[in-house]
Parts: C-alpha cells; sequence; structure tokens
C-alpha cells in the first residue's frame, strides 16, 4: 500500500484570540470583562496538492478569519496564540514579514468575497495583474513589461474571458460581475500559486455565472494541479465541487468528511441542520416557509460552557450544556465533535 501523500497546506491546533479591550471599540456588542477571548479554538485541517476542500458554516463562524490567519493577515488586536501552519513543511509562524510577503501571491494565492472592493477602481486590469506577477515570481530575475503582459493575456485566455486584449485596457467598473471574479482570479494565479483560498467566490453572482465559476475552479484543479481551499455558507457549491468538506460552527471544526459519505450521512446535528434548511425543488416548506436553523452563531465571547452549537441543537443532552464535546474518529477519515457521535459507532444512526 503506498504511503499517504503528504499535505501540502497543515493546520494544527490554531487559536486565535482578541483582547477584552475591543469591547470599548463596539459599545454594547461584547461583555467579556477582562477576560481574552477565543475566535477561533483549536482548529486541525489539511490540504493535499490537487485537492479541493470546502470549509463552511455560517457567517460568524471563523472561515474568513481562519484564511487570513494562514496568510498572516489577522487584524489587530487579534492574534495567533496557538497552534502551526504548515506550507510543503515550512512553518509560517516563523517567517519575517517580508518572506511572509513572498508566500501571499507567490505561493498561496487570494479570491476575495467581492471583487469590487478587492479590486483597485483607479488601476486598469493589465495593471493589476502584471503588479502581481512581477511582485511575486518565483525565481530569476525581475519580468519585464513584455512578460508581464504576455503573462497577462495567458491568465485572461485560460480564464475563458472574451477579447482578452481589450478587457486589459479596461477598468473594473468596465467588466461584468462575472469578468471581475475572473479577474480576480487571474491576479490570484498570476505567479503560479500552489494553493488558491477562495472565500466566497460565487457569492454575490448570480446562478449561471455560480456554475461558471465552479467550473472554472474545477477546471483550473484538474489542468494545473492546484489545491483549493473553498469558503462559502453555501453547502449546494460544495455538492457540486469539492472532495472534502470541513464544517465549522463557533470557532471550532465540528464535522471533517470525505464529500460523499458527509452528503449520505452527516454525523453532526450542526451538519444536519444545514442540509435540512437547503430548500429542496418539488417539496415546499409547510405553509411556504423556508427551512432555517432557530437561533444565530453565539458571538465568540458568549460561549456557552459545553457545546456551542447546545442551545439550537435538537439532539441535545442534559450533558451537552456543560460538558465540552471531544473530537470523535468514525473512522475512513470521518470525524466530529459531538457527546453523541460515539453512539453512531455502536449502529445508532439517529445520534
Amino acid at each position: 500500500m503506498p504511503a499517504p501523500r503528504p499535505a501540502l497546506l497543515e493546520v494544527s491546533g490554531l487559536e486565535i484570540r482578541f483582547p477584552a479591550r475591543l469591547a470599548e471599540r463596539i459599545p454594547g456588542r461584547f461583555d467579556a470583562g477582562d477576560r481574552p477571548f477565543e475566535v477561533v479554538r483549536g482548529v486541525d485541517f489539511s490540504v493535499h496538492r490537487g485537492e479541493l476542500v470546502g470549509l463552511v458554516g455560517e457567517s460568524g463562524s471563523g472561515k474568513s478569519l481562519t484564511a487570513l490567519a494562514i496568510l498572516g493577515l489577522v487584524p489587530p488586536p487579534g492574534e495567533v496564540v496557538a497552534g502551526r501552519i504548515l506550507l510543503d513543511g515550512r512553518d509560517l509562524g516563523g517567517l519575517a514579514e517580508k518572506e511572509m510577503r513572498a508566500v501571499r501571491g507567490g505561493r498561496i494565492g487570494l479570491v476575495f468575497q467581492e471583487p469590487m472592493t478587492a479590486l483597485n477602481p483607479v488601476l486598469a486590469l493589465e495593471t493589476q495583474i502584471c503588479e502581481a506577477f512581477r511582485a511575486h515570481r518565483k525565481g530569476g530575475a525581475r519580468p519585464g513589461a513584455n512578460a508581464a503582459r504576455a503573462r497577462a493575456l495567458e491568465l485572461l485566455e485560460l480564464l475563458a474571458i472574451p477579447d482578452p486584449v481589450r478587457r486589459l485596457r479596461e477598468y473594473p467598473h468596465q467588466l461584468s460581475g462575472g469578468q471581475r471574479q475572473r479577474a480576480m482570479l487571474a491576479i490570484a494565479l498570476a505567479a503560479g500559486p500552489d494553493l488558491l483560498i477562495a472565500d466566497e467566490p460565487t457569492a454575490a453572482l448570480d446562478v449561471t455565472l455560480q456554475a461558471q465559476v465552479l467550473e472554472l475552479l474545477a477546471r483550473l484543479r484538474r489542468e494545473l494541479g492546484l489545491a483549493i481551499l473553498l469558503i462559502t455558507h453555501d453547502l449546494a457549491v460544495v455538492a457540486e465541487s469539492c472532495d472534502r468538506v470541513l464544517v465549522m460552527y463557533a470557532g471550532e471544526i465540528v464535522e471533517a468528511a470525505a464529500a460523499e459519505p458527509f452528503f449520505a450521512q452527516p454525523a453532526h446535528p450542526y451538519s444536519r441542520a444545514l442540509l435540512a434548511s437547503i430548500p429542496v425543488l418539488g417539496h415546499p416548506a409547510p405553509r411556504g416557509a423556508l427551512p432555517a436553523i432557530p437561533g444565530q452563531v453565539p458571538a465568540a465571547d458568549q460561549l456557552p460552557p459545553g457545546c456551542a452549537f447546545e442551545p439550537r441543537c435538537a439532539s441535545r443532552i442534559e450533558r451537552c450544556a456543560g460538558e465540552r464535546p471531544p473530537w470523535v474518529d468514525l473512522g475512513g477519515g470521518h470525524g466530529g465533535r459531538c457527546l453523541r457521535l460515539p453512539e453512531r459507532l455502536h449502529g445508532d444512526a439517529g445520534a
């Protein structure tokens, strides 16, 4: 049996903390006294070369903050207080800022959620792509203007943007929503990264454009061997495109599984609730109401003492209110963080 492939990206024990003084900046939002609070808590996951991994959860779960930690961009006064982030075995946490800048855009590309706020409105598309290529291209002398422009044209053609020569001269406001998203991809891919982090890349697009972007990501993975971490709240997007699924809730990974077994038999009550909240064509909800999970993700400084999902969980038991659940390995790369998961190991699929 061949040895398992080493992961391209390994995140282990990641914890991100914000100080209690943040309460002074947002009156009425926090009530933590003098106690700092963890927004991301003990997060572990990996991404292999050529793999597309979906990180899913509601807004406020800590998905985007986890991505920013990988890139060394946690906004102050937040800070990474524990854990390791390895890229090809190299500890990113120990890099000086100059070295980390070479990783961003060079080894890791990032696609932001809203391209109109991420793209520079006063620079033509050619300038933005060429700047990324010249700043982060690996090895050799800094490429000249002709080489950079040739790379920009190559990327627009790869991303199937029509009339690429004309588009290079245009500004973000002259592009459609789908073209802006592809422009962001071109900038992220300019220097040939090994890993692409795509933060809600389809959130601002209609259904047709969403399908085009997902197909494009799948093609980039096949043709370039690109590893992709796809951050989204949309499980339908994950079902369409991902190899593995990581479910995040209140700063923790609460379930991890390959996509097929996850959608066939989700283990965590939160995962089941997320899937149940997806409208099904031909099966209208009673009285026209859309299915929903009651309540909301708790604020980071107001987590319950036990399971963070307990106040919203339809499967909770008395222990859940006071006991933080450990990680339970269900086998085959499937696991989760729930006190009732051991029941599944003994054949109770309803746990």
